[in-house]
């Protein structure tokens, strides 16, 4: 099932995704009574797609980034795939959703696009056991690690480097039925293909994040990992669309802005 979050009229609701995903001007909403980590019914109340504004389809209190996680990625930054996870933190306020505008940051001339597969948590949990990891997985959606690259390579810690606002993107819904580890994941400039590979490249399986991310922290309903990007990062200008596409899921599409 494809779960977003919307505005309509002022007011705020999940809907499931009907139709054909191939076809947005043929997908319409059935509304969800109460929220959908818990049992939820479809109230049956329909509205289009093109009526309503998509929103980040969760609101996390947290989302957990994982960097380095393909080889050919790290080798062309010119970094070795690490011991262990390298995890970092992008605040709530970085979260925008599908058709938001990223905001080009002040500070940096070098903004850079990174796709990647995104993993809803739908329970609390922590220090989960590798078999009861997918228990604790609500869906899959697309995100971007936009990152502004050279202060990333000024700055020790990566905190204003991809924590800035509108920095992560994601949508344009979750996906609570797919099995991920063999997607193929793409991102496009403008039309121009920029990023192609397969979440089966991934150094470190999902489960392995999970495992490791719930030793330190306790996830809550609605929290987000990043799993990382393939090879092929790079610069974004003001005036670019980019889109992250995953098989199984949808497109994820932002255009860049000035900030102003």
């Amino acid at each position: 099932m494809r779960i977003a979050r919307f505005s309509i009229d002022g007011n705020v609701a999940f809907g499931a995704v009907e139709g054909d995903g191939g076809d947005p001007a043929g997908l319409v909403l059935d509304i969800i009574r109460g929220i959908p980590y818990t049992d939820f019914e479809l109230s049956g109340t329909k509205v289009p797609l093109s009526k309503v504004r998509l929103l980040p389809p969760v609101l996390p209190n947290k989302v957990v980034a994982i960097g380095r996680n393909y080889a050919e990625h790290a080798a062309e930054l010119g970094n070795e795939v690490p011991e262990v996870p390298v995890a970092f933190f992008k605040p709530t306020t970085s979260v925008i959703g599908s058709g938001d505008a990223i905001e080009y940051p002040s500070f940096s001339n070098d903004v850079h696009y990174e796709a990647e597969l995104a993993v809803v948590i739908g329970r609390l949990c922590r220090e989960v056991p590798r078999e009861r990891v997918k228990d604790v997985i609500f869906g899959y959606t697309c995100a971007n690690d936009v990152t502004a690259r050279d202060t990333q390579r000024t700055e020790k810690q990566w905190a204003r480097a991809k924590g800035f606002d509108t920095s992560c993107p994601l949508g344009p819904w979750v996906e609570t039925a797919l099995d991920p580890s063999d997607l193929t994941i793409q991102c496009t400039v403008n039309g121009e293909q920029r990023q192609l590979g397969r979440t089966s490249e991934m150094v470190r399986s999902i489960e392995d994040l999970i495992v490791h991310i719930t030793e330190a922290m306790t996830l809550l309903p609605g929290d987000v990992i990043l799993t990382g990007t393939p090879a092929g990062v790079g610069p974004l200008s003001v005036g670019d669309e980019v889109a992250v596409s995953i098989e199984g899921i949808g497109t994820l599409t932002n255009r860049v802005i000035k900030r102003g």
